[in-house]
């Protein structure tokens, strides 16, 4: 196992402080490893995304963190409508191998050239995937990645996903517990608040 590029201890947070979604949560995430976390609408997953991408900060505890890189379910919410994604993505990622990422997703460069309102919702969110990995992160948080596309091109986009775990670790979030088994090395449920038994472990 990799080094540990996530360390939260002891975190407690809720946005009522008398009705806690998480009370003295821990979790190391360690380089090259998918760590999901699964569990029911309202449980909890998406706030814990934001609280390891420190938009939100916890009521006690710690969140360390390695360098992150990230894809919000909303794909619509993750690009300025006012600028071009090829814009967009080089203002905050490495670019000098995007051409060849872009056509693994299915995107050209001609496609990335237009504004975020220009394409579909799959498309967005494969370019949002692509601006994730081009940031070159120790950590990838994935709130629902594949949630927009369809199941062919979900597979492949996961595939992609999967062979840049060499020197990172994926953290994702999602309702699919299909998707969580195939992909996961562990599974960590908010509903039992312990970890799922996982094949891949």
């Amino acid at each position: 196992m990799g080094n540990i590029v996530a360390k939260i201890r002891n975190m407690s947070f809720g946005y009522d402080k008398d009705q806690l979604l998480f009370d003295n949560f821990s979790i190391d995430i360690n380089e090259g490893e998918v760590v999901t976390i699964v569990g029911k609408s309202g449980s909890g997953k998406s706030t814990l995304f934001e609280l390891i991408a420190k938009t939100l900060k916890p009521l006690r505890g710690t969140i360390e963190t390695s360098s992150i890189g990230w894809v919000f379910q909303d794909p619509y919410s993750s690009f300025h409508p006012s600028y071009t994604i090829i814009h967009q993505i080089k203002e905050v990622a490495h670019t000098h191998n995007i051409e060849k990422l872009a056509n693994q997703m299915q995107l050209s460069l001609a496609l990335l050239s237009k504004m975020p309102h220009e394409l579909s919702g799959g498309q967005l969110q494969r370019c949002s995937i692509l601006r994730a990995i081009l940031m070159e992160p120790k950590l990838i948080l994935c709130d629902e990645p594949t949630s927009a596309l369809d199941n062919i091109v979900q597979l492949e986009v996961m595939k992609l996903l999967l062979k840049q775990l060499n020197n990172k670790a994926l953290l994702l979030i999602t309702h699919d517990l299909d998707l969580a088994y195939w992909v996961s090395d562990r599974i960590y449920s908010l509903e039992t608040q312990g970890f799922l038994p996982c094949g891949n472990a």
